[in-house]
Parts: C-alpha cells; sequence; structure tokens
C-alpha cells in the first residue's frame, strides 16, 4: 500500500436511493414510509421551471414535518444546478429553514471543484450565523463530460464531499450520444456504454474516500433490465442505485446487499485465513482455492456492507 491513503469520509447505507419530486407533496409522504434506504427530494430537473419555489417550499415543510431519521432515512435535496437562477434561493432557503433537518445537499452538473466550493460556502455561512448544530454534507452529481474529465480532481475537494452519483441521462446529453435511453444497454454498442464512466467515476471515489452511487434506469416497466444494470455497477465497486420508481426500490437492496452464500464464504475466508496465520502460513487453501491477505481484504467488504446493513435495520425497527 502506498504510504499515502484517504478514510472513508462517511459511511451510509445507500443501496436504493429513491427521487421525488418536490412538486409532488403526495409522493413525498409516500417515500417516508417505503423502504429506500436514503430519499433526494428534488427541485431540478424533475420539477419545471415555473413550480421551482413551490417545489422548494414543498421540500423545505416536508423536512420540517417528517422525521425522516425516525423512519430510517438519509435525506437529501438536489439542488438546481450553478448555472441557473435558482441555485443560491435553494441553498439558502433550505439552510435557513430546515438545517437541521437535511443530510446532505446533491449538486448536480458538477464540472470542476470549484462548483462543490461555492455551495459549500453558503452552507457553512448559514450554519455559523444560526448556530446551527447539524453538519449537512455534500453530494455531487457527475453528468457531464467536464465532470468526468475533471472527476478525480472533484473527488480529491478536501470539504464536506461524501459520494459522487453518475447521471448517465445527462452525461450522454453531453458526450453527444448516439442514444434516447437512460441506464439501459445500447444495442448498436458492443457492451455497457456507460462501462468507462462507471469505472472511472468509482475508481476516483475509492482513491479519495468517497460513496461511488450509479444513477438512474428510465425504463420503470423492465426490473429485468434495472437488475442487470445495477449488478454492474455493483461489480464495478458501487454500492447503490438510484430508484425512479418505487417498484425499483426492492431491486436496488436485494442487488447491493451482499447474499448470504457471499456472508458465509466472507467469515469462512476469514477463518480460514486466522487458522494459517496461526501456523506460520500467510495463505491457506479454501473449497480448492488458494486465498491470501487479498481475499480477506474483499471478504472484510463484504462483511462491512453486510454489518451496515444489519446495523441500520436494527435501527429502522427499534424507531418503528
Amino acid at each position: 500500500m502506498s504510504h499515502t491513503g484517504y478514510a472513508l469520509r462517511k459511511s451510509r447505507v445507500q443501496r436504493s436511493e429513491l427521487a421525488v419530486p418536490g412538486s409532488n407533496p403526495a409522493m413525498i409522504a409516500k417515500a417516508a414510509a417505503s423502504d429506500a434506504d436514503y430519499v433526494f427530494l428534488d427541485i431540478e430537473d424533475a420539477v419545471a421551471p415555473p413550480d421551482k419555489d413551490k417545489a422548494r417550499l414543498n421540500i423545505i415543510q416536508a423536512l420540517n414535518e417528517i422525521d425522516w431519521r425516525a423512519a430510517g432515512k438519509t435525506i437529501s435535496v438536489r439542488i438546481n444546478g450553478l448555472d441557473t437562477p435558482h441555485m443560491y434561493r435553494d441553498v439558502i432557503a433550505l439552510m435557513e429553514q430546515a438545517g437541521e433537518r437535511l443530510d446532505t445537499i446533491l449538486v448536480p452538473k458538477v464540472g470542476v471543484p470549484a462548483d462543490l466550493y461555492a455551495v459549500e460556502l453558503m452552507v457553512v455561512q448559514v450554519e455559523m450565523a444560526l448556530g446551527l448544530s447539524n453538519r449537512v454534507a455534500l453530494e455531487g452529481l457527475i453528468e457531464t463530460a467536464l465532470g468526468m474529465a475533471n472527476v478525480e480532481a472533484i473527488a480529491a475537494f478536501p470539504g464536506r464531499l461524501e459520494a459522487l452519483h453518475f447521471g448517465v441521462a445527462d452525461y450522454a446529453a453531453s458526450m453527444r450520444a448516439r442514444t434516447v435511453n437512460i441506464g439501459g444497454l445500447n444495442p448498436d454498442y458492443p457492451g455497457d456504454q456507460w462501462h468507462m464512466g462507471l469505472a472511472r467515476m468509482t475508481t476516483a471515489c475509492r482513491a479519495y474516500g468517497l460513496r461511488a452511487i450509479d444513477g438512474p434506469f428510465g425504463d420503470f416497466s423492465d426490473p429485468e433490465g434495472y437488475r442487470a444494470a445495477a449488478r454492474r455497477a455493483a461489480a464495478l465497486g458501487m454500492e447503490g442505485k438510484w430508484a425512479i420508481h418505487p417498484s425499483q426500490i426492492e431491486h436496488a437492496n436485494d442487488v447491493f446487499a451482499p447474499s448470504p452464500a457471499e456472508v458465509d464464504r466472507a467469515r469462512r475466508i476469514r477463518a480460514a485465513l486466522r487458522d494459517a496465520e496461526a501456523e506460520g502460513r500467510g495463505a491457506a487453501a479454501l473449497d480448492g482455492k488458494m486465498i491470501d491477505a487479498a481475499s480477506e481484504r474483499m471478504a472484510r467488504n463484504v462483511l462491512f456492507i453486510h454489518d451496515a446493513i444489519a446495523g441500520a435495520q436494527r435501527a429502522r425497527s427499534a424507531s418503528s
């Protein structure tokens, strides 16, 4: 290992991330009762320009009236982009009126690290002015060619950034990709059209201690397509995926949770290596395969995720 390393900045269970338009209060209420690990209330793309102000008010009301944490949810708001006239009011209003109730702010279309600095500056200013005790974190959406070109520098941003998300639809538009699908495979492309972007962003996240989250899959009538996309993301090291429809939540929760067989094997790997170490050996054999210290690190990842999910589920049960 290098002498340089970056610890995980913040661990959150984020298998499923339900996107909810702020313009629909009924959907917001249902989201709190859902099985999603994480909910983001949207003022950006899911809300038409004439409805932005009302959606913002709806979200502030929902943050203050619904106990999201007691419901076992991480609660976030996706604000409007820095290139719009709405962003500053989103941040100031959210922080001044609901800053104690908010876990993270999701910043769309991050292109350079300074985009995060601009948002964090306003967040910190309001916290200081009002004496807020809650520390609101940031998450960033990588969904433009500029953002992907700068993703390593963005991931290294030293402030409150916790996670990066891959926004496939806007990324496709920014790349002028020949597709109108959101997140699905393109029959004209030999493989996964988004593999490079997903892998590069995930690598940047893991290098700098961030969570890596996959974005939307547009065809909510295709559960198998969603599950396949989630499995590809999980195989790359991502730990969750958006759900743009409640029916997608259970699929994300299932795919991004280690199976009982995976957990059992991870435990047996650690046990076998402990026995080998006691005998003065650095490697061992398990089920006819060689295992060593690298196997133990992979097993540790599986058990870390399993234990985090179990802890979150216990907390949710205790509060219900």
